[in-house]
């Protein structure tokens, strides 16, 4: 087994804080830690920061002054922005934090927390990214369905699936990014580019993998509308949490 890759030094990381004490003390520890902080006191401005400048890691507050937390990760995967985020809120309600993992966030650290603990958190996010980072997986499998990347094949059950080339971008697309709410917005700029398409090209070509590759198109597993957003890949056939 290769050894963990191991997280990236002097990361640009963004720290998003409304209360001025919390941001000077993640200002230091940051600092210490050999990173390099950018700090911004509400989403606005975070947003500005991240269209600008290349930022390796977010943590995030939740409750900010007029756009919170939420609406500025909303925003950030809906502008295609894929950068680790770690939120920090002093609210414990569990279905803020499944929201906000829906959402995209990687990582969810509660207030009042010690910087030992988020230094680790902030160690093990990056250290996923780096991974992600390097050469995609040529292999992809789930369920009965393996992907060959190289060979451009797709097989469920032992058989060969006919993918045409967009179809095999999407899915490529999608199996990378596993557990990620996805916006219909990102996919048509992440898979289309400039091409002329629609959101509704997004939706008829998730239909067309689901009749393809799901045991009942009608009631996706695998790959799953999240109301409002977009889709989500559920390796693990968890199923549709919220039919259009």
């Amino acid at each position: 087994m290769p050894p963990p890759t191991p997280p990236p030094a002097n990361a640009r990381i963004l720290a998003v804080e409304d209360d001025a004490a919390i941001r000077e003390g993640l200002e230091i520890t940051l600092s210490l830690e050999g990173h390099k902080p950018i700090l911004a006191a509400d989403g606005e401005r975070a947003l500005a920061i991240l269209e600008r400048e290349r930022v390796d890691l977010v943590l995030l507050d939740v409750m900010l002054p007029g756009r919170n937390g939420f609406e500025v990760l909303r925003t950030m995967r809906a502008r295609g922005i894929d950068v680790p985020v770690i939120m920090l809120t002093a609210r414990i309600d569990e279905a803020d934090k499944v929201l906000g993992l829906e959402l995209g966030a990687d990582d969810y650290v509660t207030k009042p927390f010690s910087l030992g603990e988020l230094r680790a958190r902030i160690r093990a996010a990056l250290r996923r990214a780096n991974g992600r980072s390097q050469a995609p997986r040529q292999m992809l499998a789930f369920a009965d369905v393996e992907v060959d990347r190289a060979a451009h094949r797709v097989r469920k059950a032992g058989l060969d699936v006919p993918m045409t080339a967009r179809e095999f971008s999407l899915l490529t697309y999608l199996l990378d990014r596993p557990d990620r709410v996805l916006t219909r917005d990102t996919l048509l700029q992440h898979v289309w580019s400039t091409e002329h398409a629609t959101l509704r090209t997004v939706d008829n070509f998730v239909m067309r993998l689901r009749g393809k590759l799901e045991p009942n198109p009608d009631a996706p597993k695998f790959f799953v509308t999240v109301r409002g957003i977009g889709y989500r890949f559920s390796p693990q056939g968890n199923g549709d949490i919220g039919r259009e």
